[in-house]
């Protein structure tokens, strides 16, 4: 920006007059409103210095918006609604300022909890997943609700009594659904959603020896390259795991499941873009044992696998209730109910689990409803819920650093990172929390 000129401007924003200068405006960016008062040299463009520029906006708000232009720090007074300035940031095109003041850059050991927000529907969560832009989308039942990013709800997803069973977002006006087959309507499947109209926008189809083919889809997961996964459970023999394009919706692939081994039931799909492979894993309590894999789409091939079966720790302690592949150390992470980690090798054909008991972290009696322990990996930190608190590892050797609690709702049924956001769905109560990073201080 070294050819922006220090001139005055003068602005008359809804009878209020305002004086900055361009270096102050050039601060929002090419693609903002005030971008466009500049050449491509960051010259500003020819202006009558004894006139002003009328915008028949509100004032309020472009004090708070210029004030932020100017120091880099937000501060909303009372008298003016974070939903109306909001409005108005994206009129200006600076909502990412706003945004980007308002919280810091993710860091779980320095997370604050910022909101709970009560939902309408009873406390039946089945998953909370975050947006790409702040806000997230929660299933109850049939219904998914969907927040953006200040936490205004849009009109709900309702799948007409058909039970959710996952969501993602593809982008932030995007979500596709996994819903059960509802038998004798040819219902059920998975659906591309409008996030801001809750409209049904296209299907996706599952074709079996050239027929159509009803069918349970299960959990997803998104390749870069613009592919949809989801287990898939048909009548027939439609079990597996299907690949759609996300831009035609149309059906590309289909890893059918084999004698003795669990996919169309699966719990967790993760794509593993360093190995170009589908990371499969079906668990406790839906299957009498455990199985993860490692599909390459490619080949039709199952390059990596584990299972429980004949192990001979059997106790409940020892079971695995979530897992989730570590490109960077070639590893898969797997937990217990106790919220014990344990690691599998990747490079290794014949992996066992390597439990980590420094890592128990619960003791006593358990809750009288607890929720099976969820994982993520965000940032280089690893994320693990139990009960009614969140735990986060760090560093090489995943030592805890953090805990995340709050006292009400119960315990935490499901959890999601994105946006610089964490959200936790808890399941006693229709309530989710938002964990935030606070901003660096502006010296």
């Amino acid at each position: 920006m070294m050819g922006v000129q220090r001139d005055r401007v003068r602005f008359n924003v809804g009878g209020k007059t305002f004086e900055t200068t361009s270096t102050t405006l050039a601060n929002a960016g090419r693609n903002s409103f005030f971008g466009a008062l500049f050449d491509e040299n960051w010259n500003l463009q020819p202006m009558n210095s004894n006139s002003e520029l009328f915008i028949d906006r509100n004032p309020d708000c472009f004090a708070v918006l210029l004030d932020l232009l100017r120091t880099g720090e937000l501060y909303i007074p009372p008298n003016v609604p974070e939903k109306l300035l909001c409005r108005e940031a994206q009129f200006y095109g600076v909502l990412d300022h706003v945004r980007a003041a308002k919280w810091g850059q993710f860091d779980g050991n320095r997370l604050r909890l910022s909101r709970s927000i009560t939902g309408p529907a009873p406390g039946d969560g089945t998953a909370i997943r975050a947006g790409p832009d702040g806000g997230c989308c929660v299933a109850h039942g049939s219904m998914v609700h969907v927040y953006d990013w200040i936490m205004e709800e849009h009109p709900p997803i309702n799948l007409d009594f058909q039970r959710v069973n996952d969501a993602g977002w593809i982008d932030s006006e995007s979500i596709v659904i996994s819903a059960c087959e509802r038998l004798g309507t040819g219902d059920g499947g998975m659906g591309l959603f409008s996030s801001s109209a809750g409209e049904l926008r296209s299907k996706f189809q599952v074709s079996h020896g050239d027929q159509i083919k009803s069918y349970t889809a299960g959990a997803l997961a998104f390749s870069p390259d613009c592919k949809i996964f989801s287990s898939c459970k048909g009548r027939s023999n439609e079990y597996g795991v299907g690949v759609w394009d996300q831009i035609t919706g149309k059906q590309i692939d289909f890893f059918y499941e084999m004698p003795g081994w669990s996919l169309g039931d699966a719990d967790k799909l993760q794509w593993l873009n360093g190995y170009n492979c589908l990371l499969v894993a079906t668990l406790f309590p839906r299957k009498d044992n455990c199985y993860i894999s490692l599909l390459d789409f490619r080949e039709k091939n199952m390059v990596w696998s584990w299972s429980d079966i004949g192990a001979l720790t059997t106790f409940d302690e020892k079971r695995v209730r979530d897992a989730i592949a570590m490109e960077g150390s070639s590893s898969i992470c797997v937990v217990n109910e106790y919220e014990d980690l344990g690691f599998m090798d990747l490079r290794s054909a014949a992996a066992s689990v390597r439990w980590s008991s420094r890592s128990r972290l619960m003791s006593g009696k358990m809750s009288d409803e607890p929720c099976f322990p969820k994982l993520a990996l965000h940032e280089g930190q690893l994320f693990s819920s139990m009960s009614d608190c969140i735990s986060v590892f760090s560093g090489s050797d995943w030592v805890l650093t953090s805990r995340l609690r709050r006292g009400f709702g119960g315990s935490i049924c499901d959890f999601s990172i994105g946006g610089d956001r964490l959200f936790a769905l808890h399941s006693e109560k229709n309530v989710f929390d938002i964990w935030e990073t606070p901003p660096t201080s502006v010296l």
